[in-house]
């Protein structure tokens, strides 16, 4: 039940959002974790500042049921940047990734 939150101050369009989506369902197996139950939303064109400036920047919250390690957190992280990178065309360095450890999970009104 991994979920995927995207924002940035760049315009997305439904392509980009598609092909984000896509990366995304790639990389999630950095965690272990499968597509099939992946959410994502991809949020554009916000209002951001990064040390005090604007200009291209993005922030993607990964929330997962369960837990991860280390070494699969440092995969992830690559292979988010990079899509986030080649999709959007933001530079590395002003891409942060965010995670969370959830153990607490509602899905089709019951908790896992």
């Amino acid at each position: 039940m991994p979920y995927i939150e995207l924002k940035t101050n760049v315009p997305v369009s439904k392509e980009k959002a598609d092909s984000l989506k896509s990366g995304f369902g790639k990389t999630i197996s950095a965690l272990g974790k499968t597509e099939s139950w992946l959410m994502v939303n991809v949020e554009g064109d916000k209002f951001m500042y990064f040390k005090g400036n604007d200009g291209d920047f993005a922030i993607a919250e990964v929330a997962l049921f369960g837990k991860a390690s280390p070494s699969q957190y440092d995969n992830m992280t690559e292979k988010t940047t990079k899509v986030i990178s080649d999709v959007l065309g933001i530079s590395p360095d002003k891409i942060y990734i965010k995670y969370e450890e959830v153990d607490h999970w509602g899905f089709s009104g019951f908790n896992f």
